[in-house]
């Protein structure tokens, strides 16, 4: 009896891609088929079939042809790839069986076979819905964790501001914070926006970068004796005035900076003699060096989760075929939470 093939759909990459990125710079490709078995000489592989993938800022920088980024540009004319959250189909690992359910790295596409499994978590609560693991309880929600515990080193009381505030990571920081005793501020781009971080993620105060002439001065209404930690989403106009508003011995986790992405020429930062003036300590991080902590991170989230003491938006947009549109929303602010792709239902 042959092995059962299936037809694959897939989101390809065109080209590399200057300026914003729209829908058209993608295809969805309809012809590729695939075996449901792994071939025999497979070793520490995974064949899965995808139910969530996750649109991320990050992936922005892969569909350019660049030199010195953290990650591997995508290939155009191959599926592009990212997080996500599958269903084992058919395993060569020891660690994983086929019905497993799993969340790392995959395809965007309907079947993946997967044979770099370092990035691979199984799933042990399955009683949260599984999109979580594209967000709260995945990469995301680890950057959270990570940026703000390991690189800010909070203390009760401090002062927070968090740009980007009701993405998937900002909205996560900013409880956080909340949750250790601290006062929390968020900006973000709309005033739907604004009005879920102070009512639903329920940070002390919001407001609209958009219209903020003076950032600076915006700053200073919030944070009148200055800000302890500031979480880094966004770079640009906005780094330049935190600096200015930083207190002394502050400390900044630079996570991500999307208002640079789609610029040709990076926007230059003029007052970063602040560091010296101030002590402030300014660090990047990357999530991949923090996956050790992910048990620690359960075991931290977990209970809040259950408890409600988190709350946690999602935008999820339906099937594959939607991808694209969800993937260049990002980048003009289209979604409301998380950005989540389902694929399939089971």
């Amino acid at each position: 009896m042959g092995e059962e093939e299936v037809s694959n759909k897939q989101i390809i990459l065109k080209d590399y891609v200057d300026g914003f990125p729209k829908e058209s710079d993608f295809l969805l490709k309809t012809s590729s088929t695939i075996k449901l078995k792994l071939p025999d000489d497979s070793h520490d592989a995974v064949l899965v079939k995808n139910l969530y993938l996750s649109c991320d800022p990050y992936m922005r920088n892969r569909m350019r042809e660049a030199d010195g980024n953290y990650t591997a540009p995508f290939t155009p004319g191959s599926a592009i790839n990212g997080y996500g959250v599958s269903r084992v189909v058919d395993s060569s690992h020891k660690s994983f069986s086929k019905g497993d359910l799993i969340w790392g790295i995959t395809g965007w596409e309907e079947y993946s076979l997967i044979t770099d499994t370092s990035s691979l978590f199984k799933i042990q609560d399955a009683d949260l819905p599984l999109s979580y693991y594209t967000g709260l309880l995945g990469m995301p929600g680890m950057t959270a964790y990570a940026g703000f515990y390991e690189v800010c080193s909070p203390k009760k009381g401090e002062t927070v501001f968090v740009s980007a505030a009701s993405g998937a990571v900002g909205q996560l920081v900013g409880q956080f914070a909340k949750l250790m005793g601290c006062y929390v501020v968020g900006s973000a781009g709309s005033k739907d926006k604004v009005d879920l971080l102070i009512n639903k993620f329920g940070f002390d105060a919001a407001f609209n970068y958009k219209e903020e002439e003076d950032l600076n001065a915006a700053l200073k209404r919030y944070f009148p004796d200055g800000i302890d930690i500031y979480f880094e989403n966004v770079g640009g106009k906005m780094l330049d005035a935190v600096l200015l508003n930083m207190r002394l011995r502050g400390r900044i986790a630079v996570c991500g900076m999307i208002s640079q992405y789609n610029l040709k020429e990076h926007e230059g930062v003029r007052n970063l003699f602040c560091l010296v003036i101030k002590r402030i300590r300014m660090e990047g991080f990357v999530v991949v060096d923090y996956y050790h902590l992910y048990p620690k991170f359960l075991e931290l989230v977990l209970p809040h989760i259950r408890d409600g003491k988190l709350a946690y938006v999602e935008d999820i947009a339906q099937g594959l075929e939607s991808g694209p549109a969800a993937l260049v929303g990002l980048f003009s602010g289209l979604n409301v939470g998380k950005q989540v792709v389902a694929v399939a239902s089971e």
